[in-house]
């Protein structure tokens, strides 16, 4: 179990953890919540740079890193939904476009024909963490312990409002459409079981 990969394995040991603190009431515990949901963040940006700077990039690695992602990013969504912020459905979307990617890897893999994570993917990961990020900051704003009344108020009203779902649908839209430019790239490896286009 190479370094990276154990930071990866952290990530999603950290996932349970920063639920757990976002759901409490206390202020400071779900600003402990943000810190978690950082630190595995973090962990992703790291494990990368280390894997791919002193060579322990292994095909494990190459398949538990996107699936952490995923459970990390997945399961802030459902949080959100959970709080009344996301609506269900949007976030169905994405989790069952992860699954079938997710079905893709470890079938590819199984093949001995690895799917190599596109750039689009990467955006996708990239824009996800970033609104994960920004509800999560707006969940701590909206403390009155940490910023007043005022701005509580004008925060609640922001994440109540149909911005967020305009956001969440494009956020949707493009982690639908690189599902789908995954599975037409890759389709000779998912369907016939020979090596598809890189």
């Amino acid at each position: 179990m190479t370094v990276p990969n154990q930071l990866t394995m952290l990530r999603i040991v950290l996932v349970p953890v920063f639920v757990a603190f976002l759901l409490q009431d206390d202020p400071w515990l779900k600003l402990m919540g943000v810190i978690v949901f950082a630190v595995a963040s973090i962990t992703d940006a790291y494990d990368g740079y280390h894997a791919r700077k002193y060579g322990e990039t292994t095909r494990l690695g190459a398949f538990l890193d996107p699936l952490a992602d995923k459970f990390l990013i997945t399961a802030a969504f459902l949080l959100y939904v959970h709080m009344g912020y996301l609506m269900l459905w949007m976030v169905i979307l994405v989790a069952i476009r992860d699954i079938l990617i997710t079905v893709l890897r470890v079938y590819a893999e199984f093949m001995d024909r690895p799917v190599v994570t596109s750039r689009e993917a990467k955006y996708k990961t990239l824009l996800q963490n970033v609104f994960a990020y920004v509800i999560m900051l707006m969940l701590l704003m909206k403390e009155q312990v940490f910023f007043g009344s005022r701005i509580a108020a004008a925060i609640e009203g922001m994440l109540r409002s149909a911005y967020l779902d305009y956001v969440m649908l494009a956020v949707t839209l493009f982690t639908v459409y690189t599902g789908v430019s995954y599975l037409v790239a890759n389709w000779n490896v998912s369907i016939r079981g020979s090596a598809g286009p890189r």
